[in-house]
């Protein structure tokens, strides 16, 4: 399983300037409100997560993948990571499952908040993921309920403290429960100043004593309840990298990817997006297979 880290673009910095990476956007409802996150989808020309021109169908995904194989760009990794969270659609997994049976030589990955990853983690496994992304931005609830607002879970909404203590602990449980099933994993802390400074070198230590692979640092977006804030500078961001190198490898490379990004990271593909939506909507793949 770790042999695979050689080949995907977000676990290694050697692989991400050889092989590319397909995200699918299919899923767009979330379980978690997140205070700087905005779900904005439509939208070709801003690149931050969440962002997408157009939500699929898992058939619709099905014939991206198709098209984007068969140019032969070195496509490494297909992943679904929104503009919502994978974990709270359905439509990921009948996505994964249809990919895994067509393609299952490719590596399958999905980006969540870790809400539902200690209920969902052996339909993913079923489904052919063989590598996953956690975002933990705080492991002491007082921290958390500063980041996030509310939380659904299992028929219930919860806000304040209830939503957050919620949050910790099923992230930290799914954390556990991914590294026994041995998928490589990655954590996902986005550096909000003022906020979760302290909290960031103590995911770092938890996550390296646990076995996670590589920790991906990420500088707050100021927006949503949280656009009074500044984002952190490239030196500060450096600075915590470096702080919390000690205690796992740090990723450096990311280019904090669109739910629909594809090719090798920091390729800007925005009007071939455009492009390949037209494509697909008029059955380019039946005359193409």
């Amino acid at each position: 399983m770790k042999d695979i880290i050689k080949t995907h673009p977000c676990f290694s910095r050697e692989a991400h300037h050889k092989f590319g990476r397909i995200h699918l956007p299919v899923a767009p409802a979330c379980n978690i409100q997140c205070s700087y996150c905005i779900r904005k989808y439509d939208c070709a020309n801003e690149s931050r997560p969440g962002i997408t021109s157009k939500v699929m169908t898992p058939s619709e995904a099905l014939d991206r993948v198709r098209v984007l194989l068969e140019r032969n760009d070195n496509i490494s990794v297909i992943g679904i990571a929104g503009p919502g969270d994978p974990l709270a659609n359905d439509a990921t997994f009948e996505t994964l499952n249809m990919i895994h049976r067509e393609f299952p030589d490719i590596t399958l990955c999905i980006s969540t908040n870790g809400l539902l990853l200690p209920d969902r983690l052996d339909e993913l496994i079923k489904a052919g993921v063989r590598s996953i992304t956690i975002t933990i931005n705080a492991v002491m609830p007082e921290v958390a309920e500063k980041i996030y607002s509310w939380a659904y879970y299992k028929g219930k909404r919860y806000i304040g403290r209830d939503a957050a203590e919620l949050i910790v602990k099923n992230q930290a449980r799914g954390l556990r429960n991914v590294i026994d099933a041995g998928l490589i994993v990655k954590v996902n802390t986005v550096y909000i100043p003022g906020i979760n400074d302290a909290e960031i070198p103590l995911i770092a230590w938890l996550s390296g004593q646990r076995g996670v692979d590589i920790m991906n640092i990420i500088p707050l977006i100021p927006q949503a309840e949280l656009s009074h804030l500044q984002r952190p500078s490239t030196e500060m961001i450096k600075r915590m990298r470096e702080d919390c190198e000690e205690h796992i490898t740090q990723m450096t490379h990311c280019r904090q990817c669109r739910a629909d990004a594809f090719g090798i990271l920091g390729e800007d593909k925005d009007m071939e997006l455009e492009v390949l939506n037209a494509m697909i909507g008029e059955d380019y793949c039946d005359n193409v297979n």
